[in-house]
């Protein structure tokens, strides 16, 4: 698991190009909101050893949020080789984000 965020985000080209299960993070660091979720996604990607995640500083202009068209902080984008296959926005805490996790690793 990755702690902090990142402003420094692959490009939407990069990320299509991952081959596996990743979890995409968009927040910031002041966020309240993202914050709060950070136990309980520890928790879920613990048990997930084979999961990538990338922990993404999102803000005005910043290209791969765009991309993904990210609009509330936490937004949790799962892709599996590069698509997109689940998305949760404002998670209520790690049970879900478990949910989420073990559907896209069971396909």
């Amino acid at each position: 698991m990755q702690f902090e965020y990142s402003s420094n985000a692959p490009s939407p080209e990069q990320v299509q190009a991952l081959e596996g299960l990743t979890v995409i993070e968009f927040g910031t660091p002041w966020c309240g909101y993202c914050q709060v979720i950070q136990p309980g996604l520890q928790r879920a990607l613990a048990r997930h050893d084979d999961v990538r995640h990338l922990k993404i500083e999102d803000g005005p202009g910043r290209r791969l949020g765009r991309f993904f068209r990210v609009k509330l902080w936490p937004t949790l984008v799962f892709l599996q080789d590069g698509e997109e296959v689940a998305r949760l926005v404002r998670p209520a805490g790690g049970e879900e984000i478990e949910t989420v996790l073990a559907q896209t690793c069971a396909t």
